[in-house]
């Protein structure tokens, strides 16, 4: 692990763990001094880890990372920053773009019941993992490639995207056999689960359109515009009480009212470069980790409207954080093969 201090304009980010929620700080907060390590990942080649979605599992205080083309899923020990391999998922390679790459695991998503799923691009399958043992258990294989996986406990059923199909599976989560099948206009990105509301939330990139899809008849129920522009629609994460949801833009977040037929509440520029998002509702704050090498905090007030607390100066490349326990945020950076963590001040 290597770590390195920078200067980072931060008013308020030592608080953003606390126990309640603050006023958004002043526009322009005085610099404060803020460490950021790295920690390298096993098994990186001469083009390093493909890595897209991680998750942070409060039950064991770990973060997982599906490591694509190492065929494996490195674990992360949130109190010492061991890494703990699980190895032996298939890879293949791709053409995408013109360019080939390996691919394999790909995303994780928290279960109940001491389990984390795993959707693998290696062999199209998403599998089961006991969290503690981190041994894995049933698996279930798809005809068609996955990205995003979301688990709805209100159903016991895990949700995929797969976007090269144009579709969303839909599998029973014991056994991980398909239930489903949505068929889209368009390849679904991103993912949210609304259980109160009983939707799940995606986005079309090409169509700059965000879907609320219900959960039970499978229905689109709303179709809105968070006008992110020609990149479209990224990531998306809820903040279920207030029913604001938040979409990654290419430079911005977008937050959306959900019922108030998806009106825009508020908006955070991030820089260049964001793909998915975090968001902590214990103290009603936003991260976003832009490619284009910073980390924005910001603020979520009880209208959904979005102020920036910090930007954080980060390695270029680095993306798609998820916030710790402690407040740490770890951040993929797949040309060096490493994860960035970036420790707020006051830890």
């Amino acid at each position: 692990m290597r770590t390195t201090v920078s200067l980072i304009g931060l008013a308020g980010f030592a608080a953003c763990h606390g126990a309640a929620p603050v006023a958004p700080p002043p526009a322009t907060p005085p610099p404060v001094a803020a460490a950021m390590t790295t920690i390298a990942l096993p098994g990186a080649t001469a083009d390093g880890v493909g890595m897209d979605y991680l998750l942070f599992d409060p039950r064991t205080n770990a973060v997982w990372v599906p490591a694509g083309n190492t065929g494996a899923v490195d674990v992360i020990d949130g109190a010492t920053g061991k890494v703990t391999q699980i190895a032996g998922f298939p890879t293949q390679e791709v053409e995408r773009r013109g360019a080939k790459r390996t691919v394999g695991p790909s995303a994780a998503t928290l279960g109940g019941d001491g389990v984390v799923y795993i959707g693998s691009r290696g062999d199209s399958t998403v599998c089961a993992v006991d969290d503690v043992k981190l041994v894995r258990g049933a698996c279930g294989k798809l005809d068609a490639m996955p990205d995003g996986i979301a688990y709805v406990a209100k159903t016991h059923e895990v949700w995929v995207t797969t976007p090269r199909d144009k579709s969303l599976r839909i599998l029973d989560a014991t056994t991980l056999a398909q239930k489903a099948r949505i068929a889209l206009a368009e390849g679904p990105e991103g993912f949210a689960v609304d259980e109160a509301r009983g939707r799940f939330y995606t986005n079309f990139e090409e169509g700059d359109a965000t879907l609320a899809i219900d959960l039970v008849t499978h229905e689109t129920v709303a179709t809105w515009k968070p006008a992110c522009g020609e990149e479209g629609p990224h990531g998306l994460r809820l903040a279920g009480p207030e029913g604001v949801l938040f979409v990654a833009c290419e430079a911005r977040v977008v937050a959306l009212a959900v019922d108030h037929d998806g009106k825009t509440v508020g908006s955070l520029p991030t820089g260049e470069g964001l793909d998915d998002i975090d968001y902590v509702a214990a103290t009603h704050r936003v991260y976003a980790g832009a490619t284009k090498g910073s980390l924005t905090v910001g603020a979520v007030d009880a209208t959904g409207a979005l102020s920036v607390v910090a930007t954080v100066p980060t390695a270029e490349g680095s993306r798609n954080g998820v916030v710790a326990r402690d407040g740490r945020v770890y951040l993929s950076h797949s040309k060096s093969g490493e994860i960035v963590v970036v420790t707020p001040p006051g830890r």
